[in-house]
């Protein structure tokens, strides 16, 4: 089968791309791996012993950056609804998140025990129309915050992608009710023509 114009830019730009090299150099998952270990870096997310939850976690760069961070002591939960890889020491559940049942799972894995920091880089399938897959995205941005309304800490923090448009503007604001502190963040690895950005909220509230 002859591939799209489409297909053609994608492969071309991946050959290009210095942070695919390098995953490919390194043996990370993803190029993902790269905007997470920089945000780290800047603002200090992981230490060793830290329970992790990381949702929309396929192929797995998140989770295998987040579990070389916390170390044997530290718990790593990770979930998507698509199959991953196994990695050590990473506890995996395959699930569609916006369904009640994978929640409930996800809640009885942690055993009542509160969590340091939610990671997320979900994004929905995109249809091609603009306000459709904003939509989409920010309802996904907002379900991670409705779980780490449950799950965090006090004192916890919540990294989620999201995507700059329509319903930017509340999520932002709720997630500022929530948490002392918040950070908007685009890493090097986020392709320039991408929306996506980065929210950290820093020391979860408990409201």
């Amino acid at each position: 089968m002859p591939r799209t114009k489409s297909s053609q830019r994608w492969l071309a730009r991946q050959k290009k791309d210095e942070f695919v090299k390098r995953a490919r150099k390194e043996g990370a998952r993803s190029r993902a791996i790269y905007k997470l270990e920089e945000i780290d870096r800047r603002d200090h997310l992981l230490r060793p012993g830290m329970t992790v939850v990381d949702l929309g976690a396929a192929p797995g760069g998140w989770s295998q950056y987040v579990k070389s961070r916390v170390g044997a002591a530290g718990r790593v939960l990770a979930l998507d609804i698509l199959p991953m890889t196994a990695i050590p020491g990473v506890e995996f559940i395959e699930g569609d998140f916006t369904e009640q049942p994978v929640l409930d799972l996800l809640m009885q894995r942690l055993q009542g025990r509160a969590v340091d920091l939610v990671i997320s880089d979900m994004a929905p399938n995109m249809s091609g129309v603009p306000s459709v897959d904003q939509a989409r995205s920010i309802g996904l941005a907002e379900l991670a915050l409705d779980f780490a309304d449950k799950a965090l800490k006090p004192g916890g923090d919540l990294l989620l992608k999201t995507f700059q448009g329509a319903g930017f503007n509340e999520l932002h604001a709720a997630m500022r009710r929530r948490f002392g502190k918040l950070i908007s963040r685009k890493p090097q690895a986020s392709r320039a023509e991408s929306r996506e950005i980065y929210l950290l909220g820093k020391g979860f509230k408990d409201i």
